[in-house]
């Protein structure tokens, strides 16, 4: 049903310096299968750039060894940095890195049905980013509604097709201009395997189209120093009715 996580990793292959295997997933395994790595990645994974200091943090590292680590990380493919006075940002390379980690989540991550959530846990459970998109309890149902009523449809196992009707309930619900959004470079609507809940929710340009729309609506609210977001008030019944 869904694209497998191995399939998402091989295209980064060809980005690699050297190849210590025959086999592509391998060598971007090794990659993100260092914790600390790990860590750095997840910390990514809300899709704002952030400098090495606060990188070291989230990894727990030195500042050197953050650095060595953020260098194969940037050979390898996986992150981008740009240079802004004297500080270097990095952030994930593309969407599709982000993809694959959030892919690699819904595998890795453990579901215990009706086991009791701490306050942040059920807030980044239930809204948060993955890279510029919606992820949570509410993009899945959003999904599911936009799927159910004829809005969107898929066409293929990692991409959705949005309708006629979807351009319509689009403009019309969220004043978002689908035909803008196809000229992009970007895949227009992927199908992103969420985390959480293992069950796609709407990526691409869509996704980030949908998020911004809503952020700027007060719908949503960011929550400092956690991907997690904030339902507001307003937010409850707007967004209710979307997934209705």
């Amino acid at each position: 049903m869904f694209l497998r996580p191995q399939n998402l990793l091989r295209g980064y292959s060809a980005m690699l310096p050297s190849m210590s295997t025959p086999y592509a997933i391998a060598d971007v395994a090794m990659l993100v299968g260092e914790p600390t790595r790990a860590a750095i990645l997840l910390a990514l994974l809300g899709g704002r750039p952030l400098p090495a200091g606060a990188l070291a943090l989230e990894a727990n590292l030195s500042a050197a060894a953050t650095s060595l680590h953020l260098s194969k990380l940037t050979r390898g493919g996986l992150l981008s940095v740009q240079q802004q006075g004297r500080c270097r940002y990095y952030r994930l390379a593309n969407e599709e890195v982000a993809h694959a980690l959030e892919a690699l989540g819904a595998i890795a991550t453990k579901h215990h049905p009706g086991r009791a959530l701490s306050p942040a846990r059920a807030a980044f459970r239930a809204a948060r980013t993955c890279y510029d998109h919606l992820a949570g309890e509410f993009s899945v149902a959003l999904g599911r509604r936009l799927e159910r009523d004829g809005m969107v449809r898929s066409a293929s196992s990692h991409l959705y097709e949005v309708t006629d009707r979807g351009e319509h309930w689009l403009a019309d619900e969220m004043g978002i201009n689908v035909a803008a959004l196809t000229r992009e470079r970007r895949v227009l609507a992927r199908r992103c395997v969420d985390g959480t809940e293992r069950r796609p929710h709407v990526g691409g340009a869509l996704g980030a189209a949908m998020l911004e729309r809503m952020l700027s609506l007060r719908w949503l609210v960011k929550i400092s120093g956690s991907r997690a977001l904030r339902i507001t008030v307003h937010g409850q019944d707007a967004l209710g009715r979307l997934v209705a």
